[in-house]
C-alpha cells in the first residue's frame, strides 16, 4: 500500500501514554466489586499491582496480566517488540519467569496493508520468543485504530513473588531504566526525533526487564514494580500507598536521557504527563521553586520503562550487579523509603 499512512498519524496517542488517568482510573473502579475470595488468589485487581497471582501448588504460581496500546513509533516491527517488551514487563516486575503469551491484535484493516499488520505480529513473536514466552495464539479484530499487545503468562515461586506494596522504611529505590520515552514519543509523533534519539528510544524500549526474575531470588528484596503509563512519580505513589510508607526521591541522582532533557527544554512533553501530575500531586513535597520541567520529566509517561525496586541497603550491590548483567547499565540508587504517611519527598 505505498500511499499508507504513518503508523502514529493512525492513533489519537501512543504507548503507555494511552493509559487512562490514575485518578480517572480509580473513580471508574471504585464501585466494583473485589475478585471472589479464592485461597489461590495471591494477587488480584484490589492491589493495584502490575499482574494477576495464582497459586497452582506450594512450588509454583502463574502470573498472568495483559498489556497493549496504540503505536509509539512509525516502523510496524519496532512497534510489534516494543508492544511485547513492555506486556512481558508485568511478569518480571511480580519476580517471575514469562513462559507463553497470547497476541491481542485490532487494526483498521482498510487503512493499512495486511504486510504493516504482519510485520508488528512478526516484532511481537521476536521479542517473545527472545524471553523463552512464545506467542502461542490470540485474538484479533478490525478496529478504528491499530492496537496491539499480549496476554502474558509467566510462573513463580511463590516464596518469592515480589508486590509492590512491601516496601520497609529504610529501604533503597533503586531505577532500571532511564526517563524520557515518553517525550521520544512526543517529538516522533511531531517529526522531530533526531536519529540519535529514536536509536536510544528503541534501545530502552526493547530491552527486556529480564532482571526481575534475579532480583526476587535476593534476600532484602521487598517491593517492585515498572515505571510506565503513570511516570516515575505515579508508580512510586502506588508503592507508598499500598506499603504505607514515605518516600525521599533525590532528583538529581534519577537517570535521565540527556537528549529527552533537552527536548523538554524545547517544549516537547506529552499530553500524559500532565494528567499523570494532577493524579499525584496530592502524593508529592517538592521545593516551591521547583521547576515544570522536572515534575514533567518524572511524571513522563514510560513505554517499556524500567524496573522500580525498593530493597534492604545490604541488598543493593545485589540487585545493581542483577541489572548490569543484563545490559541495564544506567541502573542506580534514586532515592529511600521512610516511615510517615504515603507521600514522596522531592530533594
Amino acid at each position: 500500500m505505498s500511499s499508507e499512512p504513518r503508523l502514529t498519524s493512525l492513533a489519537h496517542g501512543g504507548g503507555c501514554g494511552c493509559k487512562i488517568a490514575p485518578d480517572v482510573l480509580t473513580e471508574i473502579l471504585s464501585s466494583m466489586p473485589a475478585a471472589a475470595t479464592h485461597v489461590g488468589l495471591l494477587v488480584d485487581a484490589a492491589k493495584s499491582d502490575d499482574a494477576a497471582v495464582y497459586r497452582i501448588s506450594d512450588e509454583a504460581a502463574v502470573i498472568a496480566t495483559t498489556d497493549f496500546f496504540m503505536p509509539i513509533v512509525d516502523d510496524p516491527f519496532d512497534f510489534g517488540r516494543i508492544a511485547a517488551t513492555n506486556a512481558l514487563s508485568d511478569v518480571y516486575a511480580m519476580g517471575g519467569r514469562p513462559i507463553f503469551s497470547l497476541a491481542i491484535t485490532g487494526m483498521p484493516v482498510g487503512k493499512m496493508s495486511t504486510e504493516t499488520i504482519r510485520r508488528i505480529l512478526d516484532g511481537g513473536r521476536m521479542a517473545s520468543e527472545a524471553a523463552g514466552a512464545p506467542v502461542a495464539g490470540g485474538h484479533s479484530i478490525d478496529s478504528a485504530e491499530p492496537i496491539y499487545g499480549l496476554v502474558a503468562l509467566g510462573l513463580v515461586h511463590p516464596d518469592r513473588l515480589i508486590r509492590n506494596d512491601g516496601a520497609r522504611a529504610g529501604d533503597v529505590l533503586i531505577l532500571g531504566k532511564p526517563l524520557g520515552v515518553g517525550v521520544f514519543s512526543a517529538a516522533l509523533k511531531q517529526e522531530q526525533l533526531s536519529p540519535e534519539g529514536y536509536e536510544m528510544m528503541i534501545g530502552s524500549t526493547t530491552l527486556l526487564n529480564r532482571p526481575g526474575a534475579d532480583i526476587a531470588e535476593i534476600d532484602g528484596v521487598h517491593a517492585m514494580t515498572d515505571v510506565t503509563g503513570f511516570g516515575l512519580l505515579g508508580h512510586l505513589a502506588e508503592i507508598c500507598r499500598g506499603s504505607g510508607v514515605a518516600a525521599a526521591v533525590e532528583e538529581s541522582a534519577v537517570p535521565v536521557f540527556d537528549l529527552a532533557r533537552n527536548l523538554l527544554q524545547e517544549g516537547i512533553k506529552t499530553g500524559a504527563s500532565g494528567r499523570n501530575w494532577n493524579s499525584v500531586k496530592q502524593w508529592v513535597e517538592a521545593p516551591a521553586d521547583w521547576p515544570e520541567m522536572s515534575r514533567d520529566m518524572l511524571t513522563d509517561p514510560q513505554t517499556s520503562g524500567g524496573l522500580l525496586v525498593s530493597c534492604a541497603p545490604e541488598a543493593a550491590d545485589a540487585v545493581l550487579t542483577a541489572f548490569r548483567q543484563h545490559g541495564h547499565g544506567a541502573a542506580t540508587v534514586i532515592g529511600a523509603v521512610t516511615e510517615g504517611a504515603p507521600k514522596i519527598r522531592i530533594g
